[in-house]
């Protein structure tokens, strides 16, 4: 049996009906484009009508009185001057017009694409934070995020910045690798390519992760506000320390929170060891520390890559010597710890005799080694003594006698370090790009932020003794003759170096000795005492 054909009407009547809906939609954003004044104008008046209420209802009962007759007056002055109701009219159409107008909305929530990524993130903690004995379990596949993330940020790309995160009491939150899984999840889940700060409540059994804000690279070289004795090493965040510097960045000048590094008798960490890749700016920082120490000491520098990277140092004033051959290097070594000794019989001497230590036993001393790991190889091949064995002096007793060694070393060499150097080099440096494993191996702890891919030059941690672990960033301190500085920093590196030595000594002070017995009873006393 043929199927008979629609009516035309039926056939037609939704192409109308479309038209007309259409038809009726335009019409309505028109009239909405034409009255949009009226309409703006109209909920400004609800709005001012509405405050005036609630003004007039939080007015006293005894204050109404005066209230209503100072309006009254202000109206009654309006009225008799000219053009005044007109005038008024205007102004009340303004605040009308101005009270009523559209604002942003103000955002209360996640939007689709944010609680996709919390969702997302929660099912990934669930086999990390449940057991199948939990009778009701914080996380669970399928269920609520809001439940454990009790706050929670984005940033303008959509990607989380800031989580706190609650988990369940029986989580291992006290072991290592536990936490260093949850880590590595949320910094997945969260985005690569950040540096993210994770904060453990373990009474509260909650977890903050914040992402943190680059460290500037724009502060340079410059003349420090600091006591004698002490030294920035770099800057660190603002929460990490609880003591500012002032620095002078480009134009302005402001205060960075600075880690601030103390030497002297009184120094529990009084020798440095900085470690890092090629290029991750320990040269810069040994730099920076000499242009620091030149104020109020001495300083003796000894290169091993033999590069020239301090040759701006040559001739100085409080230079004593720059090596970078193996002969040199080893004579500056021994003449080091022959000094190391001769201030050790002064100090004795003057402590026995109950008078003050002689001045230039009270001047610092500083010995600075640029990969030491290099002379000991070509020691090693020339049948000759290894450096770091004529360092024993200065680092066991350097702080009685006022020296200070500071050394720099790669990663691939620092299995060459003696257990000398190790025991008595407590402040630690690590810089540039590096594993969390690496960084716990120099620093003895792994820090609390995820290193990033990307450093900058300068850019590591520190870690003073048995302190915490500090994110650092290396003022700028390059090389004045190399010909890629730019004009700003050379010469703010040349504007720190000391005078140039009139006259050059033919031949290094020989120091003064004393006997053997009383060089060795004067170590002993002194160590003992230490």
């Amino acid at each position: 049996m043929a199927r008979r054909p629609l009516p035309r009407i039926l056939s037609s009547g939704s192409a109308s009906i479309t038209r007309s809906r259409e038809f009726a939609r335009t019409a309505a954003d028109s009239a909405t484009d034409v009255l949009h004044p009226l309409i703006m104008i109209t909920r400004g008046l609800r709005l001012l009508a509405g405050a005036g209420r609630q003004k007039w209802a939080a007015t006293p009962k005894d204050r109404r009185g005066p209230t209503l007759f100072l309006v009254a007056a202000c109206v009654l002055v309006v009225a008799l001057i000219p053009y005044g109701p007109l005038l008024a009219l205007v102004m009340v159409m303004g605040a009308a017009a101005w009270k009523g107008r559209e604002r942003t909305p103000v955002k209360t929530g996640p939007d689709e694409a944010e609680t996709g990524r919390l969702q997302a993130l929660y099912e990934a903690l669930v086999p990390y934070f449940s057991t199948a004995d939990d009778p009701s379990p914080l996380f669970t596949h399928g269920g609520d995020w809001d439940k454990v993330f009790s706050a929670y940020e984005f940033d303008g790309n959509g990607r989380i910045s800031s989580l706190r995160v609650t988990y369940p009491a029986y989580f291992t939150d006290s072991e290592a690798a536990s936490r260093a899984r949850i880590e590595q999840l949320l910094h997945a889940k969260s985005g690569r390519g950040r540096e993210y700060l994770f904060s453990w409540d373990e009474e509260g059994n909650q977890l903050v992760m914040n992402v943190l804000d680059p460290l500037p690279t724009t502060l340079t070289a410059q003349r420090f506000v600091t006591a004698p004795g002490e030294t920035v090493l770099g800057f660190t965040d603002d929460d990490a320390v609880q003591r500012t510097v002032p620095v002078s960045d480009g134009d302005e000048t402001r205060d960075a929170p600075g880690v601030v590094w103390r030497t002297g008798a009184r120094s529990t960490e009084p020798h440095l060891l900085i470690a890092g890749q090629p290029g991750s700016g320990t040269t810069t920082l040994l730099r920076s520390i000499a242009l620091q120490s030149l104020q109020h000491g001495d300083i003796l520098i000894i290169e091993g890559s033999g590069t020239g990277e301090y040759a701006c140092f040559t001739g100085r004033e409080g230079v004593l010597a720059v090596e970078c051959g193996l002969a040199g290097a080893l004579s500056t070594l021994e003449w080091a710890a022959s000094e190391t000794e001769r201030r050790l019989i002064e100090a004795n001497r003057a402590r026995q005799s109950g008078q003050a230590a002689p001045e230039d036993i009270r001047r610092p001393l500083w010995i600075l080694l640029d990969r030491p790991s290099v002379l000991g190889h070509l020691a090693a091949a020339d049948g000759g003594p290894d450096p770091q064995e004529l360092l024993q002096v200065p680092l066991r007793h350097g702080r009685a006698a006022n020296v200070t060694v500071v050394m720099t070393e790669q990663f691939d060499s620092l299995d060459g370090l003696s257990d000398t150097v190790r025991s008595h080099t407590r402040a630690r440096v690590v810089l540039g790009h590096c594993s969390p494993g690496q960084i716990e191996s120099v620093l003895g702890l792994e820090p609390h932020t995820t290193p990033t891919p990307d450093a900058p030059p300068g850019r590591g941690y520190a870690r003073l003794g048995t302190g915490q672990v500090l994110r650092i960033q290396v003022p700028a301190t390059p090389d004045p003759y190399d010909d890629a500085t730019s004009e700003a920093q050379r010469r703010a590196v040349l504007d720190l170096l000391p005078e140039r030595r009139t006259a050059v000594e033919a031949s290094r002070p020989e120091p003064v000795m004393a006997d053997p017995v009383t060089a060795s009873v004067a170590v002993e006393g002194l160590a003992l005492s230490d």
